[in-house]
């Protein structure tokens, strides 16, 4: 199984869990990261260290340690 921090700029993937705890879980909720939904990667930084994704129509950058926790794969 891969992570967010694993799938590289233009590719898509579906969440299969989120597993983060506390305030990071509930500002990923809020924003429509949860199990299920479709995830674009927009972006990543040139040390990898911050990741761009697009949830339908909202735009939310994740640093790469946050972005490990989020398991998808691939569409």
């Amino acid at each position: 199984m891969k992570t967010l921090a694993d799938m590289n700029a233009g590719e898509t993937g579906l969440v299969l869990k989120v597993g983060a705890t506390g305030e990071l879980k509930q500002r990923f909720f809020s924003l429509g990261l949860r199990k299920g939904c479709e995830i674009k990667i927009k972006a990543i930084s040139m040390a990898k260290s911050t990741i761009e994704i697009e949830i339908g129509s909202t735009l939310m950058a994740l640093r790469y340690e946050e972005a490990k926790s989020v398991m998808v794969s691939s569409v």
